[in-house]
């Protein structure tokens, strides 16, 4: 063992040794509000819809390393303009690291704000480009004059901004996003991870800029089991794109679940909107319980703060209501918890749980 101990450490290199595995928790026989999913099933008629085709799937062969009719009913949602396209990634992760690796040259600087999305920090490590985190200001907005003093100075080939972020949930303005984007050098991409819960997207703007690119997941719409992502913008950058994408990324269930279910989008939004209405009296009920500060938010959960909230978080454990601790996890979210929206009675049990633990 400790010969293996040695050969590890002597040839992993020491950034990776450094870093601890995204945790995902064991979630089995929980009320589960820590993952951002969608917490409602699709109609039932849909789902003989899908399982009639699944039945029938060629899942001996490879996937379709083109998928043109689900690329196209994506196009289609998005009113995309001549000269814009999509492609496609296992998940948003998967496109991340694609667009890291493809701008990685000597020197290189991956760039976006903190506290965000984790992944953005990892996957530079993982590829061993240098990152740059810029500190939202206060109230988790964009702090602009040193967001663009640091562009400046860094001259980042890639900006990587969560429209809204994650895990604070609000949307930066649309204004300071667009003075970011044409400061920068490199390429900006925009993740709209959580579009489908916010009041403003940049897909109507991507014609604008030359090096913006939209990325969007349908994860949080529904499709969290289907691991299927997307980049949105001009086919010059998409095209270069395509050739680190690994063949068969995209299995051929997700491909054909994913098609059925774009055939009946409005389905999702309306679960969407749904999500919408509960996160607001989520968030009502929220800011009635004494020692909880509630953050406003346009995705599909709330960031909330309180003291002792690792230990807030443990006693809703023990009440089989799981969340995500975000306590620890950088200095601007000392005491904060991250709760998803889920459905009424879900919502209503969390409340209750937390009213409990709080009291106790």
């Amino acid at each position: 063992m400790s010969s293996v101990f040695s050969l590890v450490h002597t040839l992993i290199r020491p950034e990776i040794l450094a870093l601890s595995a995204y945790h995902v928790p064991e979630s089995g026989g929980f009320i589960k509000l820590d993952a951002m999913e969608n917490p409602y099933l699709v109609p039932q008629s849909l789902q003989d819809e899908i399982a009639a085709a699944v039945a029938c799937a060629p899942i001996n062969r490879y996937p379709d390393p083109n998928p043109s009719l689900l690329k196209e009913k994506i196009r289609h949602l998005l009113d995309l303009p001549d000269g814009m396209d999509v492609l496609l990634g296992n998940g948003s992760d998967e496109l991340i690291q694609l667009l890291a690796m493809a701008v990685n040259k000597p020197g290189a600087v991956l760039l976006s704000v903190e506290p965000s999305f984790v992944m953005y920090k990892m996957i530079s490590t993982f590829i061993g480009m240098r990152y740059a985190g810029v500190p939202l200001a206060e109230d988790f907005s964009l702090d602009l004059p040193v967001m663009l003093e640091t562009i400046e100075r860094e001259k980042p080939a890639l900006v990587f901004l969560a429209y809204p972020n994650n895990p604070t949930g609000n949307l930066f303005s649309c204004d300071e996003v667009r003075q970011i984007i044409a400061a920068s050098p490199g390429l900006v991409v925009l993740d709209e991870a959580y579009y489908a819960f916010a009041r403003d997207s940049f897909v109507p703007h991507l014609a604008q800029y030359p090096n913006l690119l939209v990325m969007r997941t349908f994860s949080k719409l529904g499709m969290a089991g289907l691991r299927l992502g997307f980049l949105a913008g001009s086919s010059l950058w998409l095209a270069q794109l395509e050739k680190l994408r690994l063949p068969y990324n995209v299995g051929v269930l997700p491909q054909l679940v994913a098609e059925k279910l774009l055939d009946n989008h409005p389905v999702l939004l309306e679960q969407a909107d749904k999500i919408k209405q509960d996160r607001a009296l989520l968030a009502t009920r929220l800011s009635e319980i004494a020692g909880v500060r509630v953050y406003p938010s346009e995705a599909n959960f709330l960031l909330f703060c309180v003291e002792n909230a690792t230990a807030v978080f443990l006693g809703l454990k023990q009440r089989n209501i799981l969340i995500k601790n975000l306590n620890g996890g950088h200095p601007m979210l000392t005491n904060c918890l991250r709760v998803t929206v889920g459905t009424p009675d879900e919502n209503q049990a969390f409340i209750v749980a937390l009213q409990d633990v709080l009291s106790a």
